[in-house]
Formats: structure tokens, C-alpha cells, sequence
């Protein structure tokens, strides 16, 4: 089985322009994340998909591989299924999320694991909540398992509802499970989903996974104990500097 792990990366954001270039302790962001996915021993190529000249050059400067892909895409799916078009000789692709400069390996091998099944579709990896700011969060997608290990649905509100529970015990009564944002796909079902249309429950909660599980496709989920630090905003750059280059 060959993996490719496939880092989308675009300049414009109206949040944060220019956000993979950004300086983080002496490499920019991509720069980083890059270097954390080539730490996988289980990925047979990883590639830089972007759409802005300036991430490109970048990347080659410090060796990396990099691949131009179009301008129009709506989501980093839609880009790696650019990639594996254009690409051969790869069975599963990882979608590494380019905002997160220190994703841990184990991540991705733990994704990638879920692969040995030749069954598995679509994986994805979930954190169990320990807080009751995440399990309220409506940034924080949570999400609802089954017992053969596969979501059955995400969402931003807290899933399920404690019927006649005081809210600031339901994390007590109940194990919630938080949605880590890396999507690993077998090339031929990246193709597929992204062909499908928008979907109604992606539509209302605004996570694009949805639109798989309305289609019926399946996804399998192993449980990370590493949470995931991103950027999303300018200010947390300074966050992230503290939480790992402070002395």
C-alpha cells in the first residue's frame, strides 16, 4: 500500500492572507508542517498543493515538493483530488492540514493504520473532551461513533443530548468525542466524493463530511491522545510561540 500525504496550502484567506508563510520560530508554517508529515515513516511521498506562486517558490527553496493546482477549489478535499488526478501509483491519500506547524507523526501513522483494513473508505482521527469549554464549543465539531468504529454523524452542537442532565455534568455522564481535522481517503473514493453535490446537513452544520455520510459513504475513526494546535487567526501565532519556544 502507497500513501501519499498531501499538505493543501493556499494563500488567501479572509482571516489570515499570507498564513503559510508566516515566520514561526525561524520557518514559516508550512515550512514546519512539512517537516513534522516527512517524519512519518509510513508515507511513500509528500506534497505541497497550493495556488499562489509565492508558496510554491517557497517551498522549493527549502527542497520541498510542491505541485500548482487550481484557484477555484472550495475545500482542501477538493485540492488533493486534484493532486491524485494528476499523480499515479498511490492507493490512500492523507490531507494534512497546513494551519497546524506541529502535528505529531504518530498522527498520521495512526491515521494511515486505519488503511490495513482494506474496507476502510474514508478514516479520520478523534480526541476524547475533557472540558466542558470544547464540549460546548460550536468551533469544536464533535462527534458520534458507532460501535464498529465509524462516525455516524458530526456536528457542532453538543451530540447526544442528556435528557433532564444538568449541563455541567455531562461530561461526567457521558464520553464525547471532539473531531481532529485529517482525513485520510483510498484514491478512487477521494474521486468519488468529490463529485457529489452539496448536501443538506453540510449545508446546515458547515462541515463538508456530512455530504459523505448522507452519500453513504462510510468513516472510520481511530481515537488520538494528541490534540492539535492550529492558526487560524494572526493572534495565534503568538500563542503557539509561547506554548512551544517559551524557556
Amino acid at each position: 500500500m502507497r500513501i501519499i500525504g498531501i499538505i493543501p496550502a493556499r494563500y488567501e484567506s479572509s482571516r489570515f492572507p499570507g498564513k503559510p508563510l508566516v515566520d514561526i520560530g525561524g520557518k514559516s508554517m508550512i515550512q514546519r508542517v512539512y517537516e513534522q508529515v516527512k517524519g512519518c515513516a509510513g508515507l511513500a511521498e509528500v506534497i505541497v498543493a497550493t495556488d499562489d506562486i509565492r508558496i510554491e517558490e517557497h517551498v522549493r527553496s527549502f527542497a520541498g515538493n510542491v505541485l500548482m493546482t487550481s484557484s477555484t477549489h472550495q475545500s482542501g478535499t477538493d485540492r488533493c483530488a486534484e493532486v491524485v488526478s494528476k499523480i499515479s501509483g498511490f492507493d490512500v491519500a492523507i490531507n494534512i492540514q497546513g494551519d497546524e506547524p506541529f502535528i505529531s507523526p504518530l498522527q498520521i501513522e495512526l491515521l494511515s493504520n486505519l488503511f490495513l483494513d482494506a474496507t476502510t473508505e474514508i478514516g479520520t482521527l478523534i480526541k476524547k473532551i475533557d472540558n466542558l469549554a470544547d464540549l460546548f464549543n460550536e468551533s469544536t465539531p464533535k462527534v458520534v461513533v458507532n460501535s464498529r468504529k465509524e462516525a455516524m454523524y458530526f456536528s457542532r452542537q453538543t451530540v447526544p443530548f442528556q435528557r433532564g442532565a444538568k449541563q455541567s455534568d455531562w461530561i461526567n455522564n457521558f464520553t464525547y468525542f471532539k473531531h481532529i481535522g485529517i482525513y485520510g481517503y483510498k484514491v478512487d473514493i477521494l474521486k468519488e466524493i468529490t463529485k457529489l453535490p452539496l448536501s443538506s446537513y453540510e449545508k446546515a452544520e458547515g462541515l463538508e463530511q456530512l455530504r459523505w455520510l448522507e452519500n453513504g459513504y462510510r468513516i472510520k475513526i481511530a481515537e488520538t491522545e494528541f490534540d492539535t494546535i492550529s492558526v487560524d487567526h494572526p493572534e495565534d501565532v503568538e500563542l503557539i510561540k509561547r506554548e512551544f519556544f517559551s524557556t
